[in-house]
């Protein structure tokens, strides 16, 4: 069983305000669809790639199957 790879991405929409986005690619790379995305804006960069990441973690976490 293969999973979807996903890809984290951070914009702007409005300066100053960063939104994270949890895509899932195809083999290739393409995103095919947006699987989570921020609810509410980030006031700095930093900020919004440090709450995607954790939700990136948290989503490949939960498709990993248990060992046990």
């Amino acid at each position: 069983m293969t999973h979807p790879t996903m890809k984290l991405v951070i914009e702007e929409p409005h300066p100053g305000a960063y939104v994270w986005a949890l895509m899932e690619t195809d083999d290739r790379g393409k995103t095919v669809r947006v699987a989570q995305r921020a609810e509410e804006a980030s006031d700095s960069y930093e900020a919004a790639l440090a709450t995607g990441t954790r939700r990136l973690h948290a989503a490949l976490h939960a498709q990993t199957p248990s060992t046990a």
